[in-house]
């Protein structure tokens, strides 16, 4: 039996294109509304007296900390690599350790308090799913060296106005705001009536962490035996005594009624979120809930910060305590804070988190050795875009493209680089085409799908007569959907095309611009 002809080798080794799975890419569009996006936050942040710092986005491992315990390697959650001495470098999962490895290593040399602001992507080496990237976009502020709780205030207070200043109106946002000390206070009542292991508090966390999505009852579930979803999946719960788990609901503020004849949890009237009072959630919680003297400090943390907020405009329309924040990062040790979208979704759900952030004083203290009180604010950029875009604020088409001086003669090339410089020292963005000349209508469909305003054409008539040509292609576009003949037509036919003398190109061209509300220094 004959062998088969074996396939061309340069075939079976040519590389396949493919993107890795949890990452994207991005195009002109999105670059660009991520650049408004970021230009209006930055406007807020100096505003608040911020001053940018950058850091790179690979650091030490131990800086990171993200070392596994009792491990001399990575946690699996940061990618990372050893460099030729061994040392273990990551990628940042964040812009907040970073920040603190900054500070501790400039400490005598920066201004303290130290106010900075930052962004960029950072880097989770965790499993992709449907809204879960490996890499995303932070946009951080920071103030370190304070342990003022006006700078926690200045944080909520500034958060709200970045949602302002991108159109997010009042009503569509709320700074939620809670105190990681109130959940230690609670861990420490809970451990009264039973020991509480650091895997019982975990599965208690991820259980208050879920109100929003499974409601009270589905809570309780998770406090005490578990839940069964209606999938018919089973999630193991906190096995939490009654006790525990009613205390716990009633952090959240719900109490059992059992006029129904069986219990049931409901939120109490005081904790009503259509007439929010901060002074009244946080009276109830103290006379409600045991959480000790850990929680008692939170408790007047939390009262002198939202007081700040109240002096200073902030009510509970924009900044609310609501003890259900709990944010994942363990660095937290104080005030806590979140931005969540109060309008729905395409799909009827709620946004929910865009940004959050809080107190971390022990992050810079792990490098100095000494008490360094610091609390920041990170935004999601491409959460809070996808909000934007769904709510009209932000544009989701690519800005328009340059004007494209079309080539009639490559022998003329000079000619045609010179009218393009003309065009760029007048500031407007122009190109070159730097395709196969031979045919014109190539080179217009390129200038289309570039989004170019319009093309410059020079041929030899219009050469011979001292001339070029101005083709606007945005009214040819408009043109072609009108009924030939009639009196629009006519007007849009005579504003398509132009032949000007050379001298008059970057007039004509600014005026097609000016047109279309294009070109503004």
């Amino acid at each position: 039996m004959a062998d088969k002809p074996k396939e061309n080798s340069k075939q079976n080794n040519r590389l396949k294109a493919r993107l890795p799975r949890g990452l994207a890419d991005r195009g002109p569009a999105e670059i660009a509304a991520t650049r408004e996006m970021i230009e209006k936050i930055r406007a807020v942040y100096e505003r608040y007296g911020f001053e940018p710092v950058e850091t790179p986005a690979i650091e030490y491992t131990d800086a990171l900390g993200k070392f596994l315990p009792d491990q001399d390697r990575p946690n699996e959650g940061v990618f990372s690599f050893q460099d030729d001495d061994e040392q273990w470098l990551s990628l940042r999962y964040d812009l907040t350790a970073p920040l603190a490895r900054y500070v501790a290593e400039n400490f005598d040399t920066l201004p303290k308090p130290y106010r900075s602001y930052r962004f960029g992507w950072v880097f989770r080496n965790e499993k992709p799913c449907p809204g879960r990237f490996r890499q995303f976009m932070q946009f951080d502020a920071d103030t370190v060296g304070s342990s003022s709780p006006a700078a926690d205030a200045e944080m909520c207070m500034m958060a709200a106005d970045t949602m302002e200043a991108l159109g997010i109106p009042r009503g569509s946002y709320v700074v939620k705001l809670s105190n990681r000390k109130l959940l230690e206070g609670l861990k420490e009542s809970l451990s009264v009536v039973g020991p509480i292991s650091e895997t019982k508090w975990l599965a208690v966390l991820r259980a208050v962490d879920k109100l929003d999505r499974l409601g009270a009852d589905g809570v309780s579930q998770l406090l005490t035996k578990g839940r069964e979803d209606e999938s018919g999946d089973y999630t193991k719960g906190a096995d939490l005594s009654s006790a525990q788990a009613d205390n716990v609901m009633r952090f959240l503020g719900y109490s059992q009624d059992v006029t129904s004849g069986r219990p049931v949890y409901r939120l109490d009237p005081t904790l009503n979120e259509e007439a929010p009072n901060n002074k009244a959630r946080l009276d109830w919680m103290r006379s409600s809930v045991e959480y000790g003297p850990i929680g008692e400090r939170g408790d007047q943390e939390l009262r002198d910060i939202a007081s700040l907020a109240q002096s200073a405009g902030y009510d509970e329309s924009r900044v609310l305590v609501d003890r259900s924040v709990v944010r994942g990062l363990e660095y937290y040790t104080g005030p806590v804070f979140e931005v969540e979208l109060t309008f729905p979704a395409k799909d009827g759900t709620r946004f929910g988190s865009v940004g959050g952030g809080g107190r971390y004083d022990g992050l810079v203290s792990r490098f100095r050795g000494e008490p360094v009180p610091a609390t920041g604010f990170s935004i999601g950029v491409s959460r809070l875009a996808a909000a934007l875009q769904h709510l009209g604020k932000l544009e989701s088409k690519p800005e328009p493209g340059p004007v494209v001086v079309t080539v009639f003669d490559k022998d003329r090339l000079a000619d045609y680089q010179t009218m393009v410089a003309k065009l760029r020292a007048a500031n407007i963005r122009a190109e070159l085409y730097l395709g196969n000349p031979r045919n014109l209508g190539n080179q217009l469909k390129y200038a289309d799908k570039r989004l170019s305003p319009c093309v410059v054409i020079q041929g030899s008539d219009e050469k011979t007569k001292g001339e070029v040509t101005i083709k606007d292609l945005i009214v040819g576009a408009e043109l072609a959907k009108l009924e030939k003949g009639r009196d629009e037509h006519l007007q849009k036919q005579a504003e398509a095309q132009q032949s000007v003398s050379e001298d008059k190109l970057v007039d004509a061209v600014r005026a097609v611009l000016a047109r279309h509300g294009l070109g503004k220094d």
